[in-house]
């Protein structure tokens, strides 16, 4: 056995008896053991060669990995821990998003080495094939956290490795889309995937290998299918309209309906965005629970130790000394660190999950909503104080913030997207960085669409000038409709618009002029969203069978045990120091809140 557990084998794969190999997570070669595919398809391998009087050895580890835990996207590839002498580290994180990501470089900052991705794991199927190759870009641009849309990615070499579960190359994959005299074409993903094997284990290479069929086919002249993906043949926008055609409400009558098997990574977020986004019930029930992310089961984003914050609404940023006070008391009383946000918000991190009803129970008493920063939704209407206050202000700006606020509050849209309001053209809520921005004018609002930050930054584009706030409304109702039925999957506004044939004209004429003669209908479906809104928070606190998404384990009493302590070390793996085995028995584990029942 090895040290650290597992059957131990040599180079080829055999036991300590000769008649014994062992592969996969079972084996412990160089005294490790990995519970991933593509190393054990690689020891099957070796043990295949043997068993046929072969030589072979398995002498490496290949531990790039795609994971999905809780819902959490996870991936590391390369040296990503920067063991490689001179390298550099690129990292973004965002606590508040619990997102992580990291690229190593080499020293000139121009060829990958290997990465981490946590929380949002996009680039990792484009990037994993590039290590030990030159970057056409700088590195901070591949990295998706900061608000960049997933790159198309470098042009690959036929050699780079597209899935390492089945050792599948760009090339093998390319050839089979092109096809020869002895074989015929992939052109679909499916049959793409069968021919090639790549994909076909843990999946985590689909984007990637999706991507290069687009490539080849649209090299070839071949039309290319915008299929959501190999279990639907329809486009998002193709699929959103004939569920709200049909007036279906479940995943279930979606996937029977349009879909083949049981769904993925892909079209199950997707299913569950479309069905939030046309209906008003609660996100959670009939089902949909299962096609939410972690951060959307909780109503909570998930930080990297494990806990979440916390972020209730604050329209505008208007908020009262009364309700100030209720929030730092929910601070102090739960111990949660609390940070104010760019977007005029207050976030308290460091709830455990079990803890989380009874702080909003207490936030709902005082009069607070969920501020849905863990959905892809409004997340607030970012504002300046306006001719209330402020000598150069021309119109209200707080109060229309916080009109555009409560109404929006809970759409659920293809993307998170945010609104800025300015009280004059001096433009302290910076709203031409928002995806619909209102700047005050002498005569009224001048709105602009389209705005967005990140690696990929975007200016709104001016729409209409000097708007009454009635005709504003009405605009911003259009707009924003438009925009969830026609959107991709994660496509934000900046880059809808971009790929609009027509772009911000046609915007224009679609939401101004009525040139599709769907004004009223999208007016309709807003005012139903603005007349059915419930606050996912208050009504998860008024259903005891909603409460129990929020217990640490399945058989946990419902009210909080007091012979449970709770304990965190983040520095080592240790026993409990002389205190605390006074009062509990356990064992810490690193960056861990870990319940141990005193003694």
């Amino acid at each position: 056995m090895g040290t650290r557990g597992g059957v131990t084998i040599g180079n080829d794969c055999r036991t300590s008896d000769p008649k014994i190999w062992a592969i996969g997570e079972v084996a412990s070669w160089n005294d490790r053991c990995v519970g991933l595919v593509a190393p054990a398809n690689a020891m099957a391998e070796v043990v295949a060669d043997r068993l046929l009087g072969g030589t072979a050895e398995f002498t490496t580890v290949d531990d790039a990995t795609k994971l999905k835990l809780s819902g959490v996207d996870v991936a590391s590839f390369g040296d990503a821990f920067a063991t490689t002498p001179g390298s550099l580290e690129i990292v973004y994180a965002d606590p508040a998003r619990g997102l992580y990501q990291k690229l190593v470089v080499t020293d000139d900052a121009k060829t990958l080495l290997g990465g981490i991705f946590v929380g949002d794991a996009t680039p990792y199927s484009a990037l994993r094939p590039m290590v030990g190759r030159k970057l056409s870009s700088e590195p901070a641009a591949y990295l998706t956290a900061a608000g960049a849309e997933a790159r198309a990615g470098d042009e690959l070499p036929d050699d780079a490795l597209v899935c390492s579960c089945n050792m599948v190359s760009v090339g093998a994959v390319r050839q089979a889309v092109r096809g020869d005299e002895h074989s015929n074409s992939c052109t679909e993903l499916g049959a793409l995937k069968v021919c090639t094997r790549a994909g076909t284990q843990c999946g985590s290479c689909v984007p990637l290998v999706k991507k290069i069929l687009e490539s080849e086919l649209t090299a070839s002249g071949q039309t290319v299918s915008h299929a959501l993906c190999e279990h639907f043949g329809l486009s998002r926008q193709e699929l959103f309209e004939s569920v709200r055609v049909l007036g279906l409400t479940s995943s279930d009558e979606i996937f029977s309906r349009f879909g083949t098997g049981r769904g993925c990574d892909v079209c199950k977020p997707a299913v569950g965005s479309i069905l939030a986004s046309q209906n008003t019930s609660y996100i959670l029930d009939a089902g949909r629970g299962t096609l939410q992310d972690t951060n959307d089961r909780a109503m909570a984003n998930m930080q990297k130790d494990g806990t979440y914050s916390v972020v209730p609404r604050i329209p505008g940023g208007e908020i009262t000394p009364t309700k100030l006070a209720v929030i730092a008391q929910v601070a102090l009383d739960f111990d949660l660190y609390t940070k104010i946000t760019g977007g005029q918000r207050i976030d308290l991190f460091g709830a455990r999950l079990e803890q989380l009803p009874d702080i909003w129970r207490i936030l709902v008493d005082a009069g607070f909503e969920s501020g849905q920063a863990y959905g892809k939704a409004l997340r607030n209407v970012k504002s300046c104080v306006g001719s209330t206050w402020c000598r150069f202000g021309v119109q209200d700006a707080v109060g229309l913030a916080i009109r555009l606020e409560l109404r929006y509050r809970g759409l659920r849209a293809p993307h998170k997207f945010k609104f800025g309001v300015s009280g004059c053209a001096r433009e302290c809520a910076e709203a031409r960085a928002k995806d619909v921005g209102v700047i005050a004018s002498d005569n009224g609002w001048n709105m602009y669409v389209g705005g967005n930050g990140g690696f990929q930054p975007a200016h709104g584009q001016l729409l209409a000038t000097d708007l009454d706030e009635e005709t504003l409304i009405k605009y911003i109702d259009r707009y924003m409709m438009y925009y969830i039925r026609t959107a991709d999957r994660m496509q934000r506004t900046a880059r809808w618009m971009e790929d609009l044939e027509g772009g911000l004209e046609h915007v224009r004429d679609v939401v101004i002029n009525d040139s599709l003669g769907l004004a009223a209908e999208l007016e309709q479906a807003m005012l139903a969203h603005v007349d059915n809104y419930e606050d996912e928070w208050a009504a998860t606190l008024a259903d005891p069978e909603r409460l129990r998404r929020f217990r640490s384990f399945v058989n946990a009493p419902t009210e909080p045990d007091p012979s449970i302590a709770l304990v965190t070390e983040r520095d080592q793996i240790r026993p409990a120091t002389p205190a605390e085995r006074a009062s509990s028995s356990t064992v810490l584990l690193t960056g861990s809140r870990i319940p141990v029942r005193k003694e």
